[in-house]
């Protein structure tokens, strides 16, 4: 019997059979790896209505290129020659201007807004899932006049478009962070934010999802599809041709090789990121990013996570310790008290955040095919984005009315 195919089992992936298997779908999910450790399961685990400009803002260029030249910030291309690479450079530089930042805000908040929501929903329904969820908002930490003045600037924005936003002075911190001191200059607290483990949602999920019924093919690689009359039949992997009714890619930064063997292009970088777990010693109590070093801290009572960085890195899953390091080193630049002991390289988590040029994620059907959907390209916010996602193309599945809008996220954009 033909069943649904969901190609990629990271959080988007499984949140789509989530929602497909409440509606009665028959659902099997294929990944190449062993679906035990992906880009879903050691990042900051932040759900974040805040982040409502994409990552193709106008002043990344200039920032991207002074962070070029060490190997320490927090954002970092590798130069190489790669017809892609450059292609997804220019189609980035295109689209990092006010105008389509504008364009972006609303559809980026309705689908942070839905996820939030979902969330909510999910943890009164599966409270044997223990998430840690915490809904205490994020701080945004700064410690230069240069960095406060952006984050001001946003706060407005975020205010403007309908979010709470409060600027913290250093007293209102240290009412935040009472246990140790924290060097800063100032903050803005998005209350509407919240943080949670994502190992322990992934594993609640893939065990839930298993009881269900959904099928899982591990360690399976796709080198193809069987393809009529802009249909998908089957999908080729090494362990077989599988019979498919319809395919859903959620491919992570492997989602524009997939749909290359589809026909159509889905410009896609890895941007790979890093975190490690720390003892949380004095206890840090609060969610933050630390702006200036583009670091988020994410406490979980006596253990902390630190994670940051945005190589883009195409594929290569090798671990850069001078980026590794960067991260470190901004822990005691703004937590001087707290102890951090640098992680051994086998405790260092590495992921491949799936990017589109413009920032925004790709949601709806694939060009061409009436049976092809995609989900994919949430840069670092895929567990902030996963459920709405997953919600979204479960509708689209069933031929039902969207929750939101979702012209923002066409699938065709840059065919």
């Amino acid at each position: 019997m033909k069943s649904t195919i969901i190609i990629g089992g990271g959080i988007v992936g499984l949140f789509s059979a989530y929602f497909l298997q409440k509606e009665g779908v028959e659902v099997t999910i294929i990944d190449r790896t062993d679906l035990k450790d992906n880009c879903s399961t050691g990042n900051a685990g932040m759900i974040v209505p805040s982040h409502i400009i994409p990552l193709a803002a106008p002043g990344m260029i200039t920032k991207g290129i002074s962070w070029m030249f060490s190997s320490k910030s927090p954002f970092y291309i590798h130069p190489r020659l790669d017809y892609k690479l450059l292609q997804w450079c220019l189609l980035f530089f295109k689209s990092a201007n006010q105008k389509q930042v504008e364009k972006a805000i609303p559809f980026l908040k309705n689908l942070s807004l839905l996820s939030k929501a979902l969330y909510l929903n999910f943890k009164d329904e599966h409270p044997e899932a223990h998430l840690a969820l915490q809904e205490k908002g994020l701080m945004m930490i700064y410690q230069t006049e240069a960095v406060e003045k952006e984050e001001v600037e946003f706060a407005h924005l975020a205010r403007k478009y309908g979010l709470e936003a409060e600027v913290l002075t250093p007293s209102d911190i240290r009412n935040v962070e009472s246990n140790l001191e924290v060097m800063a200059k100032g903050a803005v607290l998005f209350p509407g934010d919240a943080h949670l483990d994502p190992g322990a949602l992934y594993s609640f999920l893939k065990m839930y999802l298993e009881e269900k019924g959904v099928q899982f093919l591990a360690n399976t690689q796709v080198l193809g599809f069987e393809k009529s009359g802009g249909k998908v039949s089957h999908v080729l992997t090494d362990k077989g041709s599988i019979p498919a009714e319809k395919i859903l890619l959620c491919g992570g930064s492997w989602s524009g090789e997939l749909a290359k063997m589809l026909g159509f292009s889905l410009p896609m970088m890895g941007g790979k990121g890093y975190s490690f777990l720390q003892e949380n010693k004095p206890e840090i109590k609060h969610a933050s990013i630390l702006t200036e070093m583009k670091v988020a801290v994410s406490p979980y009572g006596q253990q902390i996570r630190f994670g940051g960085t945005m190589e883009i890195a195409g594929t290569n899953q090798s671990i850069n310790m001078n980026r590794v390091k960067g991260i470190f080193e901004s822990i005691n630049r703004y937590y001087p008290d707290f102890q951090a002991e640098f992680p051994k390289e086998e405790n260092i988590w590495k992921g491949l955040r799936p990017c589109s040029p413009d920032g925004l994620p790709y949601i709806g059907f694939a060009p061409v095919y009436s049976n092809v959907l995609v989900g994919s390209g949430h840069s670092m916010m895929g567990i902030s984005l996963a459920p709405a996602t997953g919600k979204l193309l479960a509708e689209l599945h069933q031929q039902k009315d969207n929750s939101i809008e979702i012209g923002g996220f066409e699938v065709g954009r840059f065919n």
